[in-house]
């Protein structure tokens, strides 16, 4: 998995390409973390991830409930079918603005 980060005052952008699962979900978790400090927008550009488990689902919701707290926005942009059919199979569509 690659992250590329571009920060731009309180949003920040994230584009993730590869798989975000079991073995990349600490490392990418980790990242974000220490990314968003003073940001009230996030977007996660998706268009190059190819495949998101159950622990990459839990990093995102985890960054949302941050985001909320700091009454901030994230949103999901450029996410493939498949990550899109995971996204609705397990309801994320429901709690993520995913675009």
């Amino acid at each position: 998995m690659e992250i590329n980060k571009q920060a731009n005052g309180s949003k920040l952008n994230v584009a993730l390409s590869g798989r975000l699962d079991t073995t990349t979900a600490p490392e990418f978790e980790k990242e974000l973390k220490g990314s968003l400090d003073g940001v009230t927008e996030l977007t996660l550009d998706f268009s190059g991830l190819e495949y998101i488990s159950s622990a990459g689902l839990r990093v995102l919701l985890s960054a949302q409930k941050s985001l909320n707290a700091a009454k901030g926005t994230m949103k999901i942009v450029g996410a493939n079918e498949i990550v899109k059919e995971i996204f609705d199979v397990t309801g994320f569509s429901d709690i993520l603005t995913i675009e």
